[in-house]
Order: structure tokens, then C-alpha cells, then sequence
């Protein structure tokens, strides 16, 4: 079983490009010794035969290993064109000083980049926070891969942005109407805003993808210790909100109900919306194994084709 990783330890490394291939390397060895094995990496470039058709693609090669009878693709079948949308407002470097949010989302870019590189699958980088901070063209050559992973290499160590919110709604609309082909787009984001309204808009930008025929797949990243069950021992904090910079005193027994009602109220709010917008939630949390979003992105792509 895939076990977390040091998220401490992924600044030492001072090659984001070497440690994703590493975790993408292992990843596929325990995706072909588990009961994933069905999600076949190395078959990227062929399906399945249906019968009834020519068998002038057929790979023999493949027939001898599997006993099973699979058809070449030509690379305009194969490709995808993935569009990764990464949150970095500020909300995203808690808890601080670690910034495990950000750090746990770059590291899962970054592997998803190799991976969809090694599929020759397109793919492009969107940063934001109230605006849009980077967009890349979409692309599938090594030197874009190695062009991404120095960018998100140097989002490692960059301070976050003081008093500065979040426009996911504003930004997901933006990239509605500038994506010219049929996609899939990745969005990993905590989802938080400072109203509920905020947080309404957003989930309601995330439909203006799917009318414009894209595939979404929301990875909502969360320490869930602290963000969602209030897990915090009995004695006084100063909270602050990271955006805002507003400071209240207390203990967390004063409010713990109420949040973990609150919270699990917007949880099961984001679940139901992404339900009606056929958007692939998966609630993700930094203190977990990171091959769970390997797992949701071979997932989404078998539904893409």
C-alpha cells in the first residue's frame, strides 16, 4: 500500500522534475501489482479489438504476452489535451510555516505532468489566484514538460502573497471561453472563499466547463485535520484569515461544533453540485498517499475517450 508522503522532505529536493519521475515510476510499478491493473499505462497507445473490424492494426505482439487482442491508435486517437488549473492563493499555503496545501498540490502537478508526458498527452498549466498568474500553451514535447516542472519547482519557495483572496469563479470562466478544443481540466483547489456566495459562484463557474463539452475533474485539497474536523488541542489560538489578515482569540472547544456543521454542510454542498454537473469530485487530503489523484486522473481519462 502507498504510503503518505514527507511533505517536509520535498523541499530538499532540489530536482522537482527527478522526484516526480521517481513517484510516477512507482506509482505504475503498484498500479501493475494491484487490483488497478486494469488502468493500463504502456497500453496508452492502443485499445481494445472490437470484433467485426479490420485486423490490419492489430498488435501481435501484445496478442502473444496477453492472450488478449488490442488495436494500434495513431496519435490523433491517443492524445488528450489536459489543462491543470492550480490554486495559489493564499489560503492554499496553510498551514504555514510548511505550506502543505500548495506544496502536496505542486508535487501531484507535477507527477500528473510526467505521467501525461510519458502518455505523448498534451498538457498545460494554469496559475491563479483573484487573476490569472500564468497560462501556458498545451503541449506534449519533452521541452514543455521540463518548461512546467522548473515553473512549479520555483512555486516551492515562493512566499505567499499578503492580503490577497481567491476569484475561482472569476478565473474557471476566463478559462471557459479561452480553451478552444474539447479537454479534460484538472482543478486543484481548497475551494474556499470568504462568503458563501463566493463559494456558490465558484462551483457554478465549474458548470460553464462542462456546457463548453469539457471534462473536469475537481481535486479538493485539504488538511482535514484542522480544516474540516477542528482538530486542535484544548487551549487558546489566534486564529488569523490568511487573506484578510482578521484575528479572533479563542478556544477551540467554542466553536468546533458549530465549524464541523458548517463545513460538512459546504462538503456535501460541493458533492451534490458536481453530481448535477457530472464534474468527477475527489476530496483529497495532504496527509494521505498522493496516487489517489494518479488513481482519479486514470480514471477520468478512460472516460474522456
Amino acid at each position: 500500500m502507498a504510503q503518505p508522503l514527507d511533505l517536509a522532505a520535498v523541499r530538499s529536493f532540489e530536482n522537482l522534475e527527478f522526484l516526480a519521475r521517481q513517484l510516477v515510476e512507482g506509482f505504475i510499478t503498484g498500479l501493475h501489482q494491484s487490483p488497478y491493473h486494469g488502468f493500463s499505462v504502456e497500453f496508452s497507445e492502443h485499445r481494445l479489438y472490437n470484433p467485426g473490424e479490420s485486423t490490419r492494426h492489430l498488435d501481435w505482439k501484445v496478442l502473444a504476452r496477453t492472450d488478449k487482442l488490442f488495436v494500434k491508435r495513431y496519435e490523433e486517437e491517443t492524445n488528450l489535451r489536459c489543462h491543470l488549473l492550480l490554486d495559489v492563493s493564499p489560503s492554499m499555503y496553510y498551514p504555514k510555516p510548511s505550506h502543505d496545501k500548495l506544496r502536496f498540490a505542486i508535487l501531484c502537478a507535477a507527477a500528473l505532468t510526467t505521467l501525461l508526458q510519458k502518455q505523448r498527452d498534451a498538457v498545460g498549466l494554469v496559475t491563479f489566484a483573484d487573476t490569472v498568474e500564468l497560462q501556458t500553451p498545451v503541449r506534449s514535447t519533452t521541452s514543455h514538460r521540463h518548461t512546467l516542472l522548473l515553473t512549479l519547482q520555483q512555486l516551492l519557495d515562493r512566499p505567499a502573497a499578503e492580503r490577497r483572496s481567491t476569484d475561482v469563479a472569476g478565473v474557471i470562466h476566463q478559462i471557459a471561453q479561452q480553451i478552444p478544443k474539447r479537454s479534460l481540466v484538472v482543478l486543484f483547489s481548497d475551494m474556499l472563499g470568504r462568503s458563501p456566495e463566493e463559494q456558490t459562484a465558484g462551483l457554478q463557474a465549474l458548470q460553464h466547463l462542462r456546457h463548453q463539452q469539457h471534462e473536469v475533474l475537481l481535486l479538493h485539497v485539504m488538511d482535514r485535520a484542522t480544516e474540516a474536523d477542528f482538530d486542535f488541542a484544548e487551549r487558546p489560538y489566534l486564529f488569523e484569515d490568511i487573506e484578510t489578515g482578521e484575528e479572533i482569540k479563542l478556544q477551540p472547544n467554542q466553536v468546533r461544533d458549530a465549524y464541523r456543521t458548517a463545513m460538512k454542510a459546504y462538503e456535501q454542498e460541493l458533492v451534490l453540485r458536481c453530481g448535477q454537473y457530472k464534474i468527477d469530485f475527489v476530496p483529497v487530503d495532504i496527509r494521505e498517499p498522493f496516487d489517489k489523484v494518479l488513481y482519479a486522473y486514470l480514471v477520468k481519462r478512460g472516460k474522456v475517450r
